[in-house]
């Protein structure tokens, strides 16, 4: 199938906002892109008058566009597994007092689509729609981890193993060890893995025999949440999400 080039680099231009760059000046797209100022400035243009992108008036720097939250509210609202999931996130914030997450698989990266956070929760960084690498979070490892075979290695294969901390698994073959520990406790662990100092663990959500369809994650603080308390809030993820399971009528084995 042929790829509309126009439409392919007004795609890549969207591509380059994420939560640690939210502005850009034109000069900084066009070295990005590699593309003259001038064949930036009219795809700037048009999706500003689609209200994809938005210019700041005091710096002129471009930004995301409102457009982008409305269709991804509007994308997320869709979603089953969000609505069944919410009042399990409520009750699993209210009994651990910490930031509670809802994943999905995403390509090679997973994606928060519902949170709420605790009362005792410091975490507050994390945003709806914040996509996560599958090697240094909690939640992208359970979700790879119970894919098919050949998914797992159509995933790997070519993967990028980017250094988010000192403890950032860094190859395949440890990643491929953490794989097998996680399907056998059915639970994974980030140990300060993607950001220093805070620790999470993730729980699958099935759909059929062994097929994972989501993920829940408690995010925590290594400096104020002890060994013990984690595998506590563990055991209370697990039961979560198996009644989950249950409740959306999938078989459920952890």
């Amino acid at each position: 199938m042929p790829i509309i080039q126009s439409v392919e680099r007004a795609l890549k231009i969207l591509d380059l906002f994420d939560e640690h760059t939210t502005e850009l000046r034109i000069t900084e797209i066009s070295e990005k892109m590699e593309l003259h100022k001038s064949t930036v400035h009219s795809l700037l243009s048009t999706l500003r008058e689609y209200s994809y992108i938005d210019q700041n008036p005091e710096d002129g720097k471009y930004r995301l566009g409102l457009k982008l939250a409305e269709r991804g509210n509007l994308v997320i609202s869709n979603i089953d597994i969000r609505k069944a999931a919410h009042k399990y996130l409520l009750d699993l914030a209210a009994k651990t007092g910490q930031t509670v997450h809802l994943g999905i698989l995403d390509g090679r990266e997973g994606v928060y689509i519902d949170k709420v956070e605790g009362e005792q929760a410091i975490i507050r960084y994390s945003r709806l729609g914040r996509r996560l690498p599958l090697h240094s979070t909690a939640i992208g490892k359970v979700l790879l981890a119970y894919q098919e075979p050949q998914e797992i290695e159509r995933l790997l294969q070519g993967y990028s193993y980017q250094q988010q901390t000192a403890s950032t698994i860094s190859n395949e073959a440890v990643f491929r060890k953490e794989l097998e520990k996680i399907q056998q406790q059915g639970f994974a662990i980030d140990n300060e893995e993607n950001e220093q100092g805070v620790q999470c663990a993730a729980v699958p959500i099935f759909k059929g025999k062994n097929k994972v369809l989501a993920a829940i994650s408690i995010s925590t603080l290594v400096s104020r949440v002890s060994d013990e308390e984690l595998a506590i809030f563990i055991d209370i993820l697990k039961a979560a999400c198996q009644e989950l399971s249950e409740q959306m009528k999938y078989d459920y084995e952890p």
